[in-house]
């Protein structure tokens, strides 16, 4: 199956279970990749965060119920919620009205019809990369589990930082470090089948003490380096995954994604994004 083809699959699967439980890790298998990988995919190539869109379709289609006469709280239960102040809380937020007043003269409501992936061909721009095959490495550090669903996460991954930053663990980190890759990581480790987490770490063959450690599995990796602020690393991300990965000849492996930061400086910082990549069959 193309790259487009399985996401536009997945776009289906999501049409025809939105008025149950949706299996993110479903969603993946259907994009041959891990429901980390989809939902970042998902969100660079949509623009929105896949439950921000998975809540648009469902309110679109409550509107649809309640204008055909629908109860309010058989609306509610419909699309999975139990709580009506939820329903009347989520449903407000996308249309800017009550369910109960869709039906007044003079509301409007608003209609998200369901996406469609395309590939668009953009003005070349170059993407310096290089395909590495990597043996599994031993990485020392902190880390804290993050949600299945991605929005949480923007707020749980920067407080990481910022602890480790501020309580001294940063320069612990940095004295263990003596294995390649040379650099303090960010690695998302995120299995379908358990717990996920995030870790700020550096390669090193040295006790973990008071840290704890991981071993990041032996993959090949497309390797993507770049300098700048945050916002130009989620940028670079946002390219590989909309502009190279799609007519790479590869596509997401299963190891986790790692981002290399080889120096300090939050303002001009130097890195790498490692992206764990498998040929296509």
């Amino acid at each position: 199956m193309e790259w487009v083809d399985g996401l536009n699959e997945t776009i289906r699967y999501i049409e025809d279970h939105l008025t149950e439980d949706i299996d993110y890790a479903r969603l993946g298998q259907i994009a041959c990749c891990s429901a980390y990988h989809y939902q970042r995919m998902f969100a660079y190539m949509a623009g929105m965060p896949l439950s921000e869109y998975i809540r648009r379709r469902r309110m679109s289609l409550a509107a649809v119920d309640l204008l055909a006469g629908a109860r309010v709280l058989d609306v509610a239960l419909r699309y999975g919620y139990q709580s009506p102040t939820a329903f009347n809380r989520a449903f407000q937020a996308v249309h800017g009205a009550a369910p109960s007043a869709v039906r007044e003269p003079g509301v409007s409501i608003k209609s998200f019809p369901p996406l469609r992936f395309t590939i668009m061909i953009k003005g070349a721009e170059e993407m310096e990369y290089r395909i590495e095959q990597r043996e599994s490495f031993r990485i020392v550090g902190v880390s804290a589990p993050i949600e299945k669903s991605m929005e949480d996460n923007f707020q749980t991954v920067p407080q990481l930082w910022d602890r480790v930053a501020a309580d001294g663990t940063m320069q612990a980190l940095c004295q263990r470090m003596n294995s390649q890759p040379a650099g303090v990581l960010g690695v998302c480790h995120c299995p379908n089948d358990g717990p996920w987490r995030y870790y700020i770490a550096v390669a090193s063959t040295e006790e973990a003490g008071e840290l704890e450690e991981y071993t990041v599995p032996a993959a090949v990796w497309a390797i993507f380096s770049g300098e700048g602020t945050p916002q130009s690393i989620q940028e670079l991300e946002r390219r590989i995954l909309t502009e190279w990965l799609p007519s790479s000849g590869y596509e997401y492996g299963s190891a986790p994604d790692i981002e290399v930061y080889l120096n300090a400086d939050p303002r001009n910082a130097k890195y790498e994004v490692w992206i764990p990549v498998v040929k296509k069959a």
